[in-house]
Parts: C-alpha cells; structure tokens; sequence
C-alpha cells in the first residue's frame, strides 16, 4: 500500500506550501499507477537532501487533486514545475535525468 508522505500536498495545502512560499518549490504532479512517477520519486528525495537550502520537494497526485491538474494544464505525467515565490519558472514533462533537475532549480 502507498504510504502518504510528509511532502505530499494537495488542493487544500496547495496555495500555502507553493503560491505562498517565499523561495524555490519544485511540484511533481504524479500517480500511483505511472512507472515514470515511481522511478522520479526516489531521485527527487536525493535533490531535496541536497538541495535542502535552496528547494523544497513537494508531490501531488493528480488522479486525487484534478482541479489543480487541470489549472496547470498537466496532459503528461510525470510533469515536475518549479515554482519561484509563488510563479512558475520553469516546467518539465517526462522522466528526466538527475542534472536536469537540478539544473532547473539553480537556474529558477
């Protein structure tokens, strides 16, 4: 069974732990039934224990938050955004490398 984890958010949380973060906050939009998103998820944990000053890893699935889904158009999944003081910076669809990412935080 799929453990909730602490970073996972959802359209309730979303306007708090993202619009309203004064920093760079990093949303992989995902589902338990994608191969795509359950490979990512462990590499965004090693971002985020490295990146721990500069990024904030949040998930939300889209299957369980469509309104939100729907706002950013995410057609995809795995989509990571990367948001900057509550604005969308940069967005990435599809399984990437590592370096991609963290690219795209240090760039946000």
């Amino acid at each position: 069974t799929y453990i909730t984890m602490a970073n996972d958010i959802t359209q309730d949380t979303f306007q708090e732990e993202v619009l309203d973060d004064e920093g760079v906050v990093l949303v992989d939009f995902w589902a338990e039934w994608c191969p795509p998103c359950r490979a990512l998820s462990p590499m965004l944990e090693q971002i985020e224990q490295e990146l721990r000053s500069k990024v904030k890893v949040v998930k939300l699935n889209v299957d369980e938050n469509q309104e939100i889904a729907g706002r950013y158009g995410i057609r995809g999944i795995p989509t990571v955004k990367i948001f900057k003081d509550g604005k969308e910076v940069n967005s990435l669809v599809g399984l990437a490398s590592k370096d991609v990412y963290i690219k795209a935080i240090e760039n946000a």
